[in-house]
């Protein structure tokens, strides 16, 4: 529904591999527009709009399925085109644009009792003693299985590093 591939073993392989395939033939556009003359900034800001976008798109649903290798060969695609000079800043990793999308929208969820997606959430758990802040009030689910640990609400529930 969302465009997303997810294989009958819940890998996403078959989607990483449409996405870099389509990313790569965005290539030649940017490296036309490099040739005519556009300004690094603004050959930044169409390779964020039409490359980093199209990678991101719907990441909190598939980013938990991905496995090592695709980790590895979307960020090594990422480093390609920031050696290439169509990205500014080479600090930011492609894991690290994903977990701020999944936190981004773990935060709505739980802000927002009219979200689609609140339902979803286990219920809040009484707190009778002080102890540290938590990131949610949340009851945690119990491990089920490994599939389940990459589903996107249960990942975000075991997050330490939301917001």
């Amino acid at each position: 529904m969302l465009g997303v591939t997810i294989s009958r073993k819940f890998s996403v392989s078959q989607h990483v591999d449409h996405l870099l395939a389509v990313c790569s033939q965005s290539l030649f556009a940017l490296r036309t527009l490099q040739q005519h003359g556009l300004p690094n900034d603004a050959l930044h800001q169409v390779f964020q709009a039409i490359v980093i976008n199209r990678l991101s798109y719907a990441s909190p649903a598939w980013w938990g399925f991905t496995s090592a290798d695709d980790r590895n060969r979307l960020e090594a695609f990422v480093r390609r085109l920031v050696k290439l000079g169509y990205r500014a800043n080479i600090s930011v990793t492609f894991a690290s644009i994903c977990d701020d999308a999944d936190n981004k929208l773990f935060s709505q969820i739980t802000r927002n009792s009219q979200h689609l997606l609140h339902p979803l959430l286990p219920p809040e758990r009484e707190q009778h003693y002080s102890l540290r802040d938590r990131s949610h009030n949340f009851q945690l689910p119990d491990h089920t299985s490994v599939t389940n640990d990459k589903n996107f609400i249960i990942r975000m529930l075991y997050n330490d590093n939301l917001y």
